[in-house]
């Protein structure tokens, strides 16, 4: 089968990028044939028999999406016929899923559509996109989503034939690159204090991150720590002047990185403070590295935060979230049994089911 996967990709950053990959390998493996569109990046070329190519657009935010879904329609338009498609998978349902559906009914393809968590809890709440949602949904003949708390969310939209044709298909890790007790001089790089614990958050700095929950916990807590915050995005300028104007201490930002398998193990407790979420693969990552966790109570996150291998909060809530970082950094016989559990709940997702 000759298939497209359309929407984020490696060598950009992110959950979604990582779940395509993975999706894209397997079906390789599989024998099908894939071809991938996906936003501008100066580093895309072809990878693992995985053909790729990108629909321009500027980044802007307002007219990013709008520039993508213009450009991309014409270009899978193009793909289609030049490599004979047989099926259309989009990641994200907007713009990512409604181009999928009108190149596809313009051409008479199957469509998939994966649901990852924001497209869903956030962007159905809004007037003028829950309509095209609804429209999406409705016209994919296939849909993948990453938890069951989002395959909720789509029953609540009340969508005619969603019933049948809705499949959940959880985020999966890589074992052999997120593993635990890696070497490392991430600390010594950054000059870390060595007698102080090491929080780190992994992810795009955007407001469903609930990142400025995690600084006024940070601020508040009790127990000394050092907070490093790995990513990206429009709230850095944001986030780093409220650092510098509550004076609080012991917070590093690196800035995107592609190398988070050496860093994570460096860590000793990993901090997911979003107020939306999907099923996180950066947890995955985080546990399959043997890092405990302290999370907010949303999306996918309560499948896999247990107390076994973390501590779970309410989103928006910063001095819960401080009295839980300060629970594990304190009581270090309670953060090295977590530790030792983490590995085995990643285990349970070292592969990638498709789903179709």
């Amino acid at each position: 089968m000759n298939i497209c996967i359309l929407g984020q990709f490696p060598p950009h950053i992110g959950g979604v990028s990582s779940h395509t990959y993975f999706l894209s390998r397997e079906l390789v493996k599989r024998g099908d044939e894939v071809h991938v569109l996906t936003y501008p990046h100066q580093d895309i070329k072809d990878i693992d028999g995985i053909h790729v190519e990108t629909a321009p657009t500027v980044n802007i935010r307002g007219l990013r999406g709008l520039l993508f879904l213009i450009s991309a329609t014409f270009k899978l338009i193009s793909m289609v016929r030049k490599y004979d498609i047989d099926l259309i998978h989009a990641h994200f349902l907007i713009p990512p899923g409604l181009i999928a559906v009108l190149v596809g009914g313009l051409t008479r393809k199957k469509v998939a559509v994966t649901v990852h968590g924001t497209d869903i809890f956030v962007h159905s709440s809004n007037p003028l996109l829950r309509p095209l949602i609804k429209y999406v949904l409705n016209k994919t003949d296939y849909i993948a989503v990453v938890d069951e708390a989002i395959k909720e969310q789509i029953f609540k939209l009340d969508v005619n034939g969603v019933d049948g044709k809705i499949k959940v298909t959880h985020n999966a890790v890589d074992l052999e690159k997120f593993k635990p007790q890696i070497k490392t001089d991430f600390r010594e790089k950054l000059a870390l204090d060595p007698q102080k614990n090491l929080i780190l958050f992994v992810g795009n700095l955007v407001p469903q991150k609930g990142l400025k929950y995690l600084l006024e916990a940070k601020k508040q807590m009790k127990s000394p720590a050092e907070l490093v915050i790995v990513g990206d995005g429009y709230l850095m300028g944001e986030l780093q002047e409220t650092v510098k104007t509550n004076r609080i201490e012991d917070v590093h930002f690196t800035g995107a990185r592609r190398d988070v398998e050496q860093i994570m193990p460096s860590a000793d407790v990993f901090v997911l403070p979003s107020i939306s979420e999907g099923f996180p693969i950066t947890l995955l990552e985080a546990f399959a590295c043997g890092l405990p966790a302290v999370a907010t109570d949303v999306g996918g996150v309560i499948e896999l935060v247990t107390p076994d291998v973390g501590l779970l909060v309410e989103p928006e809530d910063p001095v819960a979230l401080g009295e839980a970082l300060d629970k594990i950094n304190q009581n270090k016989d309670l953060r090295h049994k977590m530790a030792e559990n983490t590995p085995l709940k990643a285990q349970k997702y070292g592969y990638f089911e498709v789903p179709y």
